[in-house]
């Protein structure tokens, strides 16, 4: 029996998350069946982050336990080749026994792209939101500069949840322009359910004017979920990267 590690990147808007769910379409029980088909055999998954409905994914990671004579590369092939068209096992490498992506996982790394422009994107509409109101740059950057380092989230995550601890360690975040859309980049050590969805949410009411810098400067040391914005919609969401001390999908045929 062996231990594989796969990069899968999905286009999340026809997906209700990644999780298994009775009746309904999702990326782990399509993913399960197409492995299933092509290895012929039981497979249990191990992922680096659940995504939710209409999230994207393009640095996703699963780890999976498998007997077979197929090399990692015909693995990620031959499953590519069944899967349908907003889902791919990118790449696939073998790694030790004791690997797990999601325990074994440093940092998660999220995208966040917003078409801030009177008219709308129809090419973008499936992987940015539009704000056709003017947002102010300087005031979304000096938030995001605010919500590095180490923080009690617990503003930004659902009042009703599974989480007991609600601080996460922060080493990347910040907006930037690319190719005409404003892009928030954050990177963790670890996310609250929902995080970055509401941290989005609530940095456009700041650039918007709606709510001062420091009010949510103070959101970032506590407060209720009612304090905080609205999330912002799921098709703007992109996980981007899961960092590993030694698992590395890069220059991999």
């Amino acid at each position: 029996m062996a231990k594989f590690a796969g990069l899968v990147e999905y286009d999340g808007t026809d997906f209700a998350g990644w999780a298994v769910q009775p009746d309904l379409r999702t990326v782990e029980g399509t993913l399960v069946e197409a492995l299933e088909t092509i290895l012929r055999q039981p497979v249990k998954l191990a992922v680096a982050g659940r995504t939710d409905a209409g999230v994207h994914a393009s640095g996703q990671v699963v780890s999976f336990r498998a007997q077979t004579d197929l090399s990692p590369a015909s693995i990620s092939y031959r499953i590519t080749a069944v899967l349908p068209k907003d889902l791919a096992l990118r790449r696939c490498v073998a790694v030790g026994e004791d690997f797990d992506a999601r325990r074994d996982a440093r940092s998660r790394s999220y995208e966040y792209r917003v078409i801030n422009d009177p008219i709308r994107s129809p090419l973008e509409r499936r992987r940015a939101i539009h704000v056709a109101r003017e947002l102010d740059l300087d005031l979304l950057r000096e938030a995001a500069k605010l919500v590095q380092g180490v923080h009690d989230f617990r503003a930004f995550t659902p009042a009703k949840t599974q989480h007991v601890r609600f601080a996460c360690d922060v080493n990347e975040s910040s907006w930037e322009t690319r190719d005409g859309l404003l892009v928030y980049k954050i990177t963790a050590n670890s996310f609250l359910y929902g995080m970055v969805r509401a941290l989005v949410g609530t940095m456009l009411e700041v650039a918007e004017g709606k709510r001062e810098l420091a009010e949510f400067a103070r959101l970032l040391s506590g407060g209720e979920r009612s304090e905080a914005g609205p999330a912002a919609p799921a098709q703007g969401l992109t996980l981007v990267n899961v960092y590993y001390e030694e698992l590395n999908f890069e220059g991999m045929p």
